[in-house]
């Protein structure tokens, strides 16, 4: 589970699910581009047999985790549709599912929102990239940025440490002190702000925690960043 939180990868279907309280199994969404986005299993789909055998109370926890599994094998899963009278079988492939932590899309003209919901390996290149996306060439830099940091619990330290580091061009982003020296590190920007001085509104709440801290941290110290919430 670390491992996967960290890498932002699992062997599965692509499924966003919800337990209800009968212990039925609901569709929230299928994430984009996996094999259960491209079989066109659709929100609000309730799972009811997988691989034939009927999902109850008593076996809903092991259905659930029977959907993850080697890349390549296949599943089938009977789904009850609203719109539709009889169950409906959908049999899929498992393969490598890649979660994104960074979402971002344009506000108004010039104005970016920025959204990272845990920090994973990738999560600084993604910042990258899709920063650079919203803000194009020329007359297109971006004006201001809302990083929204709200009930991100964290995740590795040195992708919060190279998000930092895209908007500030020089200081400590964070230190560690420990009673032996290899728990001893600082870590500071390098020059190259993405956003060229912009300025930066973080939004945070009190699920901001741990490597969210040390980014939101690290902006406002530096008189980076603005922090709004708790």
């Amino acid at each position: 589970a670390l491992t996967e939180q960290a890498s932002g990868a699992y062997d599965g279907l692509g499924l966003e699910v919800l337990q209800q309280p009968d212990r039925s199994l609901l569709v929230i969404a299928p994430i984009d581009d996996t094999p259960a986005a491209r079989a066109g299993i659709k929100p609000g789909d309730i799972i009811v047999k997988i691989d034939g055998k009927a999902i109850d109370a008593d076996n809903v926890d092991a259905a659930v985790e029977s959907m993850r599994g080697k890349p390549g094998s296949p599943i089938t899963l009977t789904v009850q549709r609203e719109s539709s009278a009889d169950p409906i079988d959908f049999t899929l492939m498992r393969e490598t599912i890649r979660v994104s932590s960074v979402r971002a899309r344009g506000l108004d003209p010039g104005y970016a929102y920025l959204r990272i919901s845990t920090f994973q390996a990738d999560t600084g290149s993604e910042v990258q990239r899709k920063l650079g996306a919203l803000q194009g060439q020329g007359d297109k830099a971006l004006k201001g940025l809302v990083l929204d940091l709200r009930s991100n619990p964290g995740g590795l330290l040195n992708a919060a440490v190279e998000v930092a580091d895209a908007f500030l061009d020089e200081g400590v982003i964070v230190s560690t002190k420990g009673r032996l020296n290899y728990a001893n590190a600082e870590f500071k920007a390098r020059r190259g702000d993405l956003l060229q001085g912009a300025p930066i509104v973080i939004l945070s709440d009190s699920g901001t925690a741990s490597a969210a801290e040390v980014l939101a941290g690290a902006l406002r110290d530096h008189k980076r960043a603005l922090v709004m919430g708790t």
